[in-house]
């Protein structure tokens, strides 16, 4: 059952439980008030029933019409009185049936008299019943009367009625009451914020919508310096981000335009290394290796300035292969330097990923690992081995080099912030670490100390995948759980 709007309100939900609370305090009230009712409603009967009983002791010789009157008057069938030892019955009037309970309200406690009065007001029969108190002014040992239940029970019923009303009433007044302190002490305030969120959701570089703390009950003052210390905060975080995105911008441009003019200068040096001058031989591969780090940090800076790489292109990839095709390219560039490759692929693992991302991500581990081994001009050794369970395929780069630098340790993954080698500027794991990310996987630093440095690849499985060129062929894997 859907509850109507007003009641899904703050102030909807606290007016009705206002009014479940106060009644519910009502009827803890009504029960005891209702037996305290009934017990006045039956000591008023015997106190009626002794001044009726004086009057005949006073008269002996009352008729029969003046006693059916006094019991009349005092609403009972027959008064018997205990005086001086004696049990003597000063009234009588015929009883229409057997008493059905006996009630002495001399020695009664509050639980029975709860109890007494529930029975009473829950029966809707008539019942004769025997009620016994003390004389009023001790005017003897004790007083019993007979009267029947349904007067009583009637009148209970009438100041219940009365009493549940006149509940009811307090209960919506009260209610009424916190509704309007509520609205205006906590409603009113939340609006205000929720508000002030808005605006300011609409323009966060606008620092005129800032929340500005007026509230005047402390909590929600707290709350709105709070938010406005973060709304400061963000607003001057979206003008910083803005600036760096206008500052990338033109570093991008003069990076494209200045790796072109550094491929020009590149052109000319390889002419400058043919030159018989001592002094030029001795100064050329300087000046080479130079352009040559300028040109590659423009390609890097290029790379990673782009808004975001596009999605991958998720295949089956045969990792040995893309392994393989790695390691060649990295042989080309060692010379007659003393690097050794090892490989430990399975034969017939395939991956689900995009092989031109895939195959720059490896490129990038590779090669950071061998010219962190060339730098140290002692041979080395680079490992890549694969593996794969039920969740994932593992792939794990390793060499025998120096170890990450203190700085590249603390920044990893960070563009700018350290490279892994001297002169290096961190965007190759940068970048390396985007791809796998949207791949979904992870790319970790497991080991990097004086033995050397391992990074481990996870990518993660999901479902069935199709190996280019192998008609028919699918491996099907599932994720792990």
């Amino acid at each position: 059952m859907k509850l109507p709007r007003f009641l899904n309100t703050l102030t909807g939900r606290f007016l009705m439980l206002t009014v479940i609370f106060v009644m519910a305090a009502e009827i803890m009230i009504f029960v005891p008030s209702v037996a305290r009712f009934r017990e006045d409603f039956l000591l008023s009967r015997l106190e009626r029933a002794q001044i009726a009983s004086l009057a005949l002791l006073a008269n002996d010789s009352l008729d029969m019409d003046l006693e059916d009157e006094l019991l009349a008057n005092a609403g009972v069938y027959n008064v018997v009185l205990r005086r001086n030892e004696i049990r003597q019955l000063v009234l009588s009037s015929p009883i229409p049936e057997q008493i059905h309970a006996t009630y002495d309200l001399r020695d009664a406690s509050a639980l029975e008299l709860i109890r007494d009065a529930m029975v009473t007001l829950f029966d809707p029969e008539e019942r004769v019943i025997r009620v016994i108190g003390d004389p009023v002014k001790q005017a003897g040992l004790l007083i019993e009367v007979t009267l029947p239940t349904a007067p009583l029970r009637i009148a209970m019923i009438d100041y219940g009625l009365r009493i549940l009303l006149l509940s009811a009433v307090i209960s919506f007044l009260t209610a009424g009451l916190l509704f309007l302190a509520v609205r205006a002490l906590l409603v009113r305030p939340i609006k205000r914020v929720v508000h002030a969120m808005t605006s300011y959701a609409q323009a966060p570089e606008d620092t005129r919508r800032i929340i500005e703390p007026s509230a005047k009950v402390a909590e929600l003052r707290e709350a709105e310096a709070a938010l406005k210390a973060m709304e400061t905060e963000l607003t001057a975080s979206l003008r910083q981000k803005e600036r760096l995105a206008q500052l990338g911008g033109a570093v991008a441009k003069v990076s494209h335009d200045l790796r072109n003019i550094l491929t020009t200068a590149q052109l000319f040096t390889d002419r400058l290394e043919m030159s018989e001058d001592p002094a030029v031989t001795r100064s050329a591969p300087k000046l080479v290796n130079s352009i040559q780090r300028a040109v590659n940090l423009c390609e890097t800076t290029l790379a990673f300035g782009k808004a975001e790489e596009p999605a991958p292109t998720l295949t089956g990839v045969r990792l040995a292969e893309l392994v393989a095709e790695v390691i060649e390219g990295e042989r080309l560039a060692i010379g007659d330097f003393d690097l050794s490759f090892a490989e430990d692929i399975p034969a017939t693992m395939v991956v689900r990923a995009d092989r031109e991302q895939m195959h720059r991500v490896l490129s990038n581990l590779v090669r950071n690992a061998r010219q962190a081994i060339m730098a140290t001009g002692e041979c080395g050794e680079i490992s890549v081995a694969g593996r794969e369970d039920e969740g994932e395929w593992v792939l794990s780069v390793t060499d025998t080099g120096p170890g990450l630098p203190p700085k590249a340790r603390e920044y990893l993954f960070q563009p700018f912030q350290g490279g892994t080698r001297k002169g290096g500027f961190g965007l190759g794991l940068a970048i390396s670490a985007e791809l796998v990310r949207g791949h979904g996987g992870r790319l970790l630093l497991k080991r990097s100390d004086e033995t050397g440095t391992a990074f481990e690849l996870h990518l993660p499985k999901g479902f069935s995948i199709s190996v280019p060129g192998q008609a028919g062929m699918s491996v099907s894997t599932e994720a792990a759980e």
